[in-house]
């Protein structure tokens, strides 16, 4: 999308830039101030001079990131940061998740970041921003994708493994390691108290949640837990995608595999990960919360980026408003 001279936000090579206020929004590569929307890898990544980030997020990219240069915001509180005044709102994607609300000259910006509209026990609410340029994320930016109940989901992990402890196997589930994970054991707590065992990638950062005050279903690790006499027979198994496939996946002697995941609305993409069950979870936006949420902003401009926004720009169009994209390097959370 071509800026305008006057635009708050413009796209670098370096990530999405405020020249008013002379810091970027989940850069790529090292710059001086990184406000940072979440602590997923393709949004925080080190090398930064100094991250404004909220202080739920504060945790996560500590975990992530190490010792750094860090300004923690609670939600809502205003900060300059060159000739604008900056505000991080919660953006209901994964724990400390944030929209970043940018006001110039009376301008008003928001960036969204990665957000979803269902409810999550794990973190705070997607909270509408009123403002006159909406940058969107549309990662599901279709019709196609639009999600069950989180609940309804739950009740069918439980069934599932019930149905493989009946076959004497193992239920390895694969999901991204923060937020996803997080989001499930605490889905499954209502539905279930049978603790679920842990990839190694995953565990550190259920306790960083548990540290948080973030409530979730009892869990040990595969590596702390004796096989049992089927080889972990029975159990639920969190782990993140990479091990798919990996030689982790040999100490289960008989084992069915399910992936949690928006893209398993999609049934090809259950085959193309090869697993035998797949179960819609999403903490990013539908079709209809996207839309929703454009039209609660109130923005008559919007930008889309992070996804296939095509069909997106093309229907707001239709419906009178200036709609354009932003090239934008965000890719995986595994």
């Amino acid at each position: 999308m071509p800026a305008d001279a006057d635009d708050l936000v413009i796209a670098t090579p370096a990530g999405l830039y405020c020249p008013a206020g002379d810091f970027h929004v989940d850069p790529w590569q090292p710059v001086a101030r990184a406000v940072i929307t979440h602590g997923h890898g393709d949004h925080a990544r080190p090398g930064m001079g100094c991250y404004y980030t909220s202080a739920a997020g504060l945790p996560i990219l500590q975990w992530r990131l190490g010792a750094q240069d860090y300004r923690a915001f609670d939600y809502g509180e205003p900060f300059a940061l060159g000739r604008t005044r900056v505000s991080l709102h919660p953006a209901g994607h994964v724990l400390g998740s944030a929209q970043v609300r940018i006001e110039c000259g009376g301008t008003v910006w928001v960036v969204s970041g990665d957000y979803k509209r269902q409810p999550d026990p794990t973190c705070a609410p997607f909270a509408p921003q009123s403002c006159d340029v909406f940058v969107t994320e549309a990662t599901f930016a279709l019709p196609v994708y639009r999600w069950p109940e989180t609940a309804a989901v739950a009740r069918d992990i439980v069934a599932w493994r019930e149905e493989c402890a009946a076959r004497g196997e193992a239920a390895v589930l694969f999901c991204y390691a923060l937020g996803k994970a997080q989001r499930l054991l605490a889905e499954l707590r209502a539905h279930t108290d049978q603790p679920a065992l842990l990839h190694g990638a995953i565990a550190a950062g259920v306790e960083v949640y548990r540290a948080a005050g973030v409530e979730l279903l009892p869990t040990g690790t595969v590596a702390e837990q004796a096989p049992r006499g089927g080889g972990y027979a029975g159990a639920l198994v969190l782990a993140p995608p990479s091990a798919a496939g990996s030689p982790w996946m040999r100490r289960f002697r008989r084992v069915q595999t399910a992936f949690a995941s928006g893209w398993m609305q999609v049934r090809g993409n259950r085959r193309r990960r090869h697993v035998e069950r797949g179960f819609v979870v999403s903490d990013h936006a539908d079709w209809p919360a996207l839309l929703q949420s454009i039209e609660q902003s109130r923005a008559r401009r919007i930008i889309v980026t992070h996804g296939a926004g095509d069909a997106l720009v093309r229907l707001l169009g239709e419906r009178g408003l200036a709609a354009g994209t932003f090239d934008t390097r965000f890719g995986s959370e595994d």
